[in-house]
């Protein structure tokens, strides 16, 4: 399962609106890269492919590729966007190192 916190769940109900984007779900994929070996990318997408995972939390649509699933399960996309804020983040109990910016990890 993925998760999306209630900011986040505002936040991607705002870009929806505002943007166009009607109809579209939020892709979740895991790249190798970044400071930690992996990192996450989050985009909007209306396609659904035949490995992917879908979930719904929150009315939020979110679909993963099942190998980026695997470093993902049980994972909540936050969004912050106070003084500090950093945008969308993942909060992944299954990443055991994570770089200072938040945008890559390693399991």
């Amino acid at each position: 399962m993925l998760f999306v916190s209630e900011s986040a769940k505002k936040k991607i109900e705002e870009i929806i609106a505002n943007d166009n984007k009607q109809g579209q779900f939020v892709r979740v994929t895991v790249n190798g890269g970044g400071c930690s070996g992996l990192s996450y990318k989050m985009d909007f997408d209306n396609k659904i492919n035949p490995d992917d995972q879908e979930f719904e939390d929150k009315g939020v649509k979110l679909v993963t590729d099942l190998r980026s699933f695997l470093y993902v399960c049980n994972t909540t996309l936050d969004f912050s966007d106070g003084l500090n804020g950093k945008g969308f983040e993942f909060k992944n109990p299954n990443a055991t190192r994570t770089c200072a910016c938040g945008e890559s990890f390693a399991v």
